[in-house]
């Protein structure tokens, strides 16, 4: 399903044209750089340390291999690795069997954000990955404390729509 999406495939932003390709094993430090660039995912323990490599590694393979999930990377002209989502097709038995297409982990360098480049990704998302899985629905959840990505989401027409729960264990 997602395996035959069509990448690696170029989009257009304000920032320049970008790569928006499959992630593979050599992306695990530019990755690990990315979930740190976040205030909100280094404050939950995304610091990009070393001795949390194998840790990474390990969740990167995990999600490599299972077949309804992929890990996208976003290259800029110069190969700089500068941003990252992860698909997960869910199929489903609400709304007359629809399936979903949950976005995760949607993160842009900071030293290119508001450069039009998640918005270049998410559009690809919704007009591209989401019609060729078959999905009806493209869902995200947000952090409450994200602000701006919630002006960003609603810009692009999604719709504040549920409250999300979790439950740590």
């Amino acid at each position: 399903m997602l395996s035959e999406l069509s990448l690696p495939v170029s989009l257009s932003s304000r920032a320049g044209e970008v790569r928006l390709r499959r992630a593979v094993a050599d992306d695990l430090p530019g990755l690990m750089a990315l979930l740190s660039d976040d205030p909100i995912s280094a404050a939950r323990g995304d610091r990009a340390d070393d001795a949390d490599e194998g840790a990474y590694a390990g969740a990167l393979r995990r999600v490599l291999q299972a077949p309804l999930n992929d890990l996208l990377v976003v290259d800029d002209a110069e190969g700089a690795l500068v941003g990252t989502l992860q698909l997960t097709v869910i199929p489903g038995m609400a709304r007359q069997g629809a399936t979903r297409l949950l976005v995760e982990a949607v993160r842009v360098s900071s030293s290119v954000r508001s450069g039009g480049i998640g918005s270049a990704v998410m559009r690809w998302v919704m007009h591209v990955a989401a019609p060729a899985t078959g999905a009806t629905l493209v869902q995200l959840t947000s952090d409450a404390a994200r602000v701006d990505a919630h002006r960003f989401y609603t810009r692009l027409g999604f719709a504040a729509s549920h409250i999300g729960f979790k439950y740590a264990l």
